[in-house]
């Protein structure tokens, strides 16, 4: 778990992507990798999911391929299977994550609220998703829920956008942001990866100025 955590902080933005069509996989993950962002949380929102999952991580070795959006132990299975590297789910399950933990699949857990957090401290996880970020209050929220959970660190997801995420990743309790505007569903419709890559791009210049 440690070293996925390494990893995907290293890469500052997680793209949260939703893929119905199979075809879109390779180059979708050429398109990240080109633009300097070899990562990406395939949501299990489809059925192509798994096989998405799949041909990303044998085409892209080198990518950090994780597995979001999911419910049960089924899918995580399914995920792991399929070369996901790690798992998240939207909120906390503690089914799901204790399955996860038992089989030694690194999993971040979505949280909101100080219920969730303890929730997620009892099963000895410190590093979790906050979702919906912006609805649920953005930044000043997990400013607030800092203080009882210093221990803890996020990764918002939901309402991200690249007007917010400097603020976001300025502060120290979070460790990566979930992004989706640069993987938007019209995008990958008209199969423009070259507008995919270049937004990549242009979100990396962003936190790195």
């Amino acid at each position: 778990m440690e070293n996925i955590i390494k990893e995907i902080e290293k890469k500052h933005i997680v793209p949260v992507v939703v893929l119905h069509n199979i075809a879109d996989a390779k180059p979708l993950a050429k398109a990240l990798c080109d633009g300097d962002l070899p990562c990406a949380e395939v949501t299990f929102r489809t059925e192509a999911a798994a096989d998405c999952i799949r041909i990303m991580a044998e085409e892209f070795p080198d990518m950090l391929i994780g597995a979001g959006t999911v419910l049960t132990t089924a899918q995580a299975d399914q995920a792991m299977k399929a070369g996901a590297r790690f798992i998240v789910s939207p909120g906390f399950n503690p089914t799901m994550v204790k399955h996860c933990i038992k089989k030694k699949y690194p999993v971040i857990p979505g949280v909101n609220n100080p219920s969730d957090i303890e929730a997620a401290l009892s099963f000895g996880l410190t590093y979790l998703k906050f979702f919906p970020a912006e609805a649920s209050g953005g930044l000043e929220t997990i400013k607030a829920l800092s203080g009882p959970y210093p221990q803890v660190r996020f990764m918002p997801t939901g309402g991200i956008t690249p007007d917010n995420i400097h603020t976001y990743l300025a502060f120290d309790k979070i460790f990566a942001c979930g992004g989706t505007w640069m993987v938007r569903d019209e995008l990958l419709k008209l199969q423009n990866f070259e507008e995919i890559r270049r937004l990549t791009e242009d979100a990396l210049r962003t936190i790195r100025n």
